[in-house]
């Protein structure tokens, strides 16, 4: 199956996420979607997976215009999407979600699905339990259920939305060793939206970049992601972040400041879990402090630091905020006297869908119970234009990318807390939206607010932590030297290794 788009067009009222995009994508090639947040990639991936329309243009496969109104159409042209958070049923089993939208139903035959799943499962190298309850399943094994329930039915083209979000190293090189073999050896065409470089310059034969809705132009990877020496890998992030932004960005640094008071201090804390079984923590985080937590998705890091923020419930040990006890108290309780937590689900905890960022902004305001709207309007203004927001105080939230709701969310928040606990603060984020994210959050820490914060990017997590913890299993072990420590030894660490 080969794929070529044509003079595709897209807006969202003034906003022109896709402009005259034309691209080819052959069979038997992995191809990368690069760009900065709202630069449209997504926009496009929907377009051609059929989770919307295209204002204008035609998606050709195999040189025929295709026309289909919906993902189950695209499906049955061969073209699926694999989404960053996967589209199970949290209530079924591995085997009833494998079989769920099969056209034949659950009334499938179970031992000839079973069969099939196990069959699929086994040719890739994927750990799948088939009576297994998909709530109880890791992120990557959702990923590797989704893939194969894609490929039994049909897919010949396979598009994955930041697939390597809160995975193992060990999980990802299962993950990317299927996509070669999908793609080189039995010719599917799969199609990589990533904002992780070094996994584009690894896995990848050619990228395609986006900028401003346009496709700014394309470029080949080295002959072999894997084995390339330090400087090709370097010069070669150099030239993708050249070709996403229209100049090359300065190396990632932060600066250090002057420790205060502790804001947050955990004593033998553990955080209650019916499916973990959680250890003691003690953790104390002081004014002007940043630390980050690693760890695999369900590993206790997000336990903990919601028990931290009194949004989830604490067995034993003892907790403080800013000098005194906080068990007692409720979240709303702590986020008056300055504890604000983020949540990593934008739209699921952060935001409210269906609200305009000036809803948002009244929301936030200090006077609730008689709002001035116009005023309203002005200080959302303010922060669209602050906050390099790529939108308007009337449109809806969810009108906005994944990078400008973050944007929008970090905006509203204190301008001077005395502690920020935030889950995945740049999921899913660009190299400049993420940098742009941590100056407003340090110009936060430098008013003496302390930072706790978990995150799956490894370079991230060295870049701007003081202190790392590493979670596994349920418990945490502070890394000994952060400023010497590596990203390979951090990964080795996330996997169990200490």
């Amino acid at each position: 199956m080969d794929i070529e788009l044509r003079n595709i067009h897209k807006r969202f009222g003034p906003v022109h996420a896709n402009d005259a995009i034309n691209a080819s994508f052959r069979h038997g090639r992995i191809v990368g979607i690069l760009g900065e947040n709202g630069a449209g990639k997504s926009t496009l991936m929907k377009i051609l997976s059929g989770f919307q329309p295209a204002d204008e243009g035609n998606i050709l496969i195999d040189g025929a215009v295709i026309a289909y109104d919906g993902p189950t159409a695209a499906i049955a042209c061969g073209i699926g999407m694999l989404q960053q958070d996967p589209l199970d049923v949290g209530a079924f089993t591995v085997l009833e979600n494998f079989i769920y939208g099969s056209g034949g139903g659950i009334a499938l035959k179970r031992a000839q699905a079973e069969a099939q799943l196990e069959a699929l499962s086994a040719r890739f190298g994927f750990s799948l339990d088939a009576h297994q309850p998909i709530e109880s399943l890791l992120i990557a094994q959702r990923q590797q259920l989704e893939i194969v329930r894609l490929l039994a039915l049909g897919v010949q083209t396979l598009i994955l939305d930041e697939p390597t979000t809160g995975i193992s190293a060990e999980q990802k090189d299962i993950l990317f060793n299927a996509l070669r073999r999908l793609a080189h050896d039995e010719g599917l065409v799969v199609l990589l939206v990533s904002h992780k470089l070094e996994d584009v310059i690894d896995l990848c034969d050619e990228v395609v970049v986006l900028r401003g809705g346009r496709n700014v132009g394309a470029m080949a990877m080295p002959a072999s992601g894997r084995g390339l020496t330090s400087a090709v890998i370097a010069e070669t992030k150099r030239q993708l972040v050249t070709l996403m932004f229209g100049e090359a960005l300065a190396a990632q640094s932060r600066p250090r400041f002057a420790l205060g008071a502790p804001a947050l201090a955990a004593e033998a804390l553990v955080a209650q879990d019916q499916r973990l079984d959680m250890q003691p923590i003690s953790l104390t985080a002081r004014a002007g402090e940043v630390i980050g937590l690693a760890g695999l998705d369900g590993s206790g890091q997000e336990l903990f630091m919601r028990a931290c923020a009194r949004l989830g419930r604490v067995a034993s040990g003892s907790l403080e905020f800013d000098g005194r006890s906080s068990l007692k108290l409720s979240y709303r309780q702590l986020f008056r006297r300055g504890c604000i937590f983020a949540a990593a689900g934008r739209l699921e905890e952060g935001l409210i869908a269906g609200l305009t960022l000036s809803e948002h902004s009244a929301l936030v305001a200090d006077d609730k119970l008689q709002i001035d709207w116009k005023a309203v309007e002005k200080q959302t203004i303010s922060r669209i234009e602050r906050y390099r927001v790529k939108g308007r105080a009337g449109d809806a939230i969810e009108q906005l990318s994944g990078g400008n709701q973050q944007r929008l969310l970090i905006s509203l928040l204190p301008d001077a807390p005395k502690l920020l606990i935030l889950e995945q603060p740049t999921r899913g984020l660009d190299v400049d939206s993420a940098r742009w994210i941590w100056t407003q959050l340090l110009a936060r820490c430098q008013r003496g607010a302390a930072i706790l914060f978990n995150s799956s990017d490894l370079e991230e997590l060295v870049t701007y932590s003081d202190r790392i913890f590493v979670f596994y299993a349920g418990r945490a072990h502070e890394v000994p030297a952060v400023s010497s420590a590596t990203i390979d030894e951090l990964g080795h660490m996330i996997g169990g290794d200490f």
